[in-house]
């Protein structure tokens, strides 16, 4: 994924505007389009302001990924949302790693009821 296109993916997965992004770049609108569409040779300070908007690292931006596979986390208040976006034969592997996290979650919350069933326990002993 060339760099461009990965800037327009992080801005569709924000759900920001180019115009919110050309506004939070101090730039105008059509400038900003010119990067989404590659008709612009980004500089580092650029991309760093870039990096420090997505809350990424620089080289993130720069890297070439073929795989076809996009993963976002955004740490927040509610504690952080994982999106996966795949293209091709990636979509099974995808749906994998969803089930994968899916069965995770469960554990987790499977071992946090058990852990307070303990902690009752030892309550109710004392």
């Amino acid at each position: 994924m060339e760099t461009h296109e990965k800037i327009r993916l992080m801005r569709e997965l924000h759900k920001w505007s180019q115009e919110d992004m050309a506004e939070k770049l101090a730039m105008s609108a059509g400038g900003y389009a010119k990067i989404e569409r590659g008709e612009t040779q980004l500089n580092i300070p650029r991309l760093e302001q870039l990096a420090a908007i997505f809350k990424v690292d620089m080289w993130d931006l720069l890297k070439s990924n073929n795989s076809g596979l996009v993963l976002q986390i955004n740490e927040g208040d509610s504690g952080g949302d994982i999106a996966l976006y795949a293209s091709g034969d990636m979509n099974g592997r995808l749906e994998l790693l969803k089930q994968e996290l899916k069965h995770c979650r469960e554990m987790l919350a499977q071992k946090e009821r058990e852990i307070e069933l303990l902690r009752k326990l030892v309550e109710k002993a004392d």
